[in-house]
C-alpha cells in the first residue's frame, strides 16, 4: 500500500519511527515530496539550530533510505485540486502525482474524505494505520514497537514504558496493543 505521509506525522519522531518501522518490515510503501520534507525541516527550526540541524539529518536519512519515495508535483495539478486549507492542496496532489493509496495525517478536517474519495484517495490517521496493521501482523508490528522503544529510551534522560511512550506520542490505540 503506498501511503503519502503528511508533515503532522514526519515531524513527531516516535510518530514517524512507527510509521517508517511499519515501512522497513515491508507494510507499507512511503511517499512525500520535497515540500513535505521543507515544512518538516521548517518545524523544525522552532526547537533551535540543533532542531534544525537534526531534522537536515534525518530527512537526508529518509531519502537514502527511500529514494524512490520522493515524488514530483506538476503546477497544473495542484492547481486544479481544492481542499479547505489551501496550504494542504499540495499534499493531495504528491498524493496523486505518487498513485498513493491514502494520505497519512493528523489533520482530519484539512483532508475531507468525500474531497479524497473523488481522486481515489482514503485519509488514515497514524494510530488507525498503524493498530490495523498490528491487527493484520501483530508479531511484526510489535518488533516495530519494540525498537522505538529501546530508541527512545536509548536517547533519553528517562525511562519510558510501551505505552506511556506511544500515549505521549499520540498513538494511543497502537500503545494499547503493545503496552
Amino acid at each position: 500500500m503506498k501511503l503519502l505521509l503528511d508533515t503532522c506525522v514526519l515531524y513527531p519522531t516516535v510518530m514517524r519511527e512507527m510509521l517508517l518501522g511499519a515501512a522497513r518490515a515491508g507494510h507499507v510503501q512511503p511517499l512525500w515530496s520535497a515540500r513535505i520534507l521543507g515544512e518538516w525541516e521548517r518545524a523544525a527550526l522552532k526547537l533551535g539550530p540543533i532542531g534544525a540541524a537534526q531534522a537536515k539529518a534525518e530527512i537526508a536519512l529518509l531519502r537514502a533510505a527511500w529514494p524512490m519515495a520522493e515524488v514530483a508535483v506538476s503546477e497544473g495539478l495542484a492547481a486544479r485540486l481544492w481542499l479547505p486549507d489551501v496550504n494542504d492542496v499540495h499534499v493531495l496532489a504528491a498524493a496523486i502525482a505518487g498513485h498513493a493509496d491514502a494520505i497519512v495525517t493528523m489533520n482530519i478536517k484539512d483532508f475531507p474524505r468525500h474531497t479524497l474519495a473523488e481522486e481515489g484517495l482514503q485519509r488514515l490517521g497514524p494510530d488507525e494505520l498503524l493498530y490495523d496493521l498490528w491487527l493484520a501482523d501483530p508479531e511484526s508490528i510489535n518488533a516495530v514497537g519494540q525498537a522505538v522503544w529501546a530508541e527512545a529510551n536509548r536517547l533519553s534522560s528517562e525511562v519510558w514504558e510501551m505505552r506511556a511512550l506511544l500515549k505521549k506520542a499520540r498513538l494511543p490505540r497502537i500503545a494499547k496493543a503493545l503496552g
